[in-house]
């Protein structure tokens, strides 16, 4: 089976490329990658190189498959899992593996195992750990998005609070509490919001901070307050750059009571000792935003922490049952993965868009592997239709959910290419 990928030979060395793959064994499966969204933690792979820790050391002779948030179909099943999966299901996958204590991951480690390409092989251990999902929703996309909002949600279930009567920890967000997401107005922070108005302990005040009045105007028009309000949360966007007194004005947000819950979803270190300043007594913090640097500080409050019992995690990846939280939700409607995305493309634009990302602006980008299309972003989607018909029918079908990437779109895309 022919494929073409994306791989990494080195830092700043992504090539497309077109090659073999290997018969699969008996405990190996097959499949054909369909979606593959592209995130952050791919850039700074592709930046460090072999020296990422997930990383082989062997990537100039044995290029890694880039690419880690992806779906698509089975195509075929080897002896040993014929039991469990068949050729033609839809899948997900959780790329979290974390297998006998390896760091070994899809997107980062494996030479057949990826998401930017158009047929990858499966290997067993995926399956062993039950980390490859069947998929039965309407759309690729959500599931591709499955892996970030699984990430989101692990945040959630990682906070905690503590009882002092007898020190057992509540797990999850403070039921309503105030929650301050910071650097909110982002695709993964706009995914917190999304899951924060529809979870049981759900906050009674939300406040999202951003410094780009034009990120905080595509948030409103997403995730509007009235929305939130509906769901009995209070929902507060706020542009930083524009306070005098900023700890002084997100604090007076919660009447002076600071906030049961912060995540921090940028690595700067002035955010994060904000947060920790804007901590409620059992507050916690939770440090979403991974830093490239490995030497990244910041300075807490041990005064606070000693009195006021504030607390500090750090949260990364999901796990299996984050992403099926994130499926469940996602086709039952109730979440809106697609308001992290703002861009789209073919495999083709992976690796500039990858190698660049910090540059592009706006959210997600999400990409289809099966044909070759420009990196575009859904808001030219209307200019590029006064002389394009694919994408005046693509335009149309985002004006009709919210200017959102949606499941008609999807397949208006699929018709277009013949997927």
């Amino acid at each position: 089976m022919r494929t073409k990928a994306v791989r990494m030979y080195g830092a700043d060395d992504l090539r497309l490329e077109e090659f073999e793959l290997p018969e699969i064994k008996e405990d190996e499966i097959l499949v054909k990658v369909i979606s593959d969204s592209i995130c952050m933690s791919t850039y700074k792979l592709v930046k460090q190189g072999k020296k990422h820790k997930r990383a082989p050391q062997n990537i100039d002779t044995n290029p890694i498959i880039i690419g880690h948030e992806f779906a698509g179909d089975i195509v075929k099943v080897g002896a040993k899992w014929a039991h469990q999966f068949k050729a033609g299901e839809k899948f997900a996958l959780q790329p979290a593996l974390n297998y006998k204590g390896s760091l070994a991951s899809p997107g980062y480690s494996y030479e057949f195992f990826g998401g930017a390409c158009t047929y990858c092989i499966i290997p067993q251990e995926v399956m062993e750990l039950g980390c490859l999902l069947k998929y039965e929703g309407e759309s690729y996309y959500e599931a591709s998005l499955g892996e970030p909002m699984s990430c989101i949600i692990g945040g959630y279930h990682a906070n905690y609070h503590t009882n002092k009567q007898n020190y057992h920890h509540e797990m999850g967000v403070k039921a309503g509490g105030n929650l301050l997401i910071m650097g909110g107005c982002g695709p993964m922070g706009l995914g917190a919001v999304s899951y924060g108005l529809h979870i049981p302990n759900r906050p009674k005040k939300l406040v999202v901070t951003d410094i780009s009045d034009d990120r905080i105007a595509r948030a409103r028009e997403v995730i509007s307050e009235a929305l939130a309000a509906e769901r009995g949360v209070e929902l507060i966007y706020v542009n930083t750059q524009t306070m005098a007194n900023t700890q002084e004005e997100l604090l007076a947000l919660t009447d002076g009571k600071g906030y049961d819950d912060v995540f921090v979803y940028v690595p700067i270190r002035q955010v994060a000792e904000l947060g920790d300043a804007l901590l409620a007594f059992d507050g916690c913090m939770n440090f979403f935003a991974g830093p490239t640097d490995p030497q990244f500080k910041a300075e807490i409050n041990l005064y606070n922490v000693h009195y006021s019992s504030t607390h500090i995690l750090g949260t990364t990846g999901g796990n299996t049952d984050d992403l099926i939280e994130a499926i469940d939700l996602s086709s039952r409607k109730l979440i809106e993965p697609a308001v992290m995305v703002t861009h789209v493309g073919g495999i083709d634009s992976i690796a500039d868009a990858t190698m660049n990302l910090p540059n592009i602006p706006g959210g997600k980008k999400l990409t289809y592997t099966q044909f070759h299309m420009p990196l575009t972003a859904i808001d030219d989607f209307e200019e590029l239709g006064k002389t394009d018909p694919l994408f005046e029918k693509l335009a149309a079908s985002c004006k009709r959910h919210k200017g959102l990437w949606n499941s008609e779109a999807e397949k208006i895309l699929f018709e277009h290419f013949q997927v």
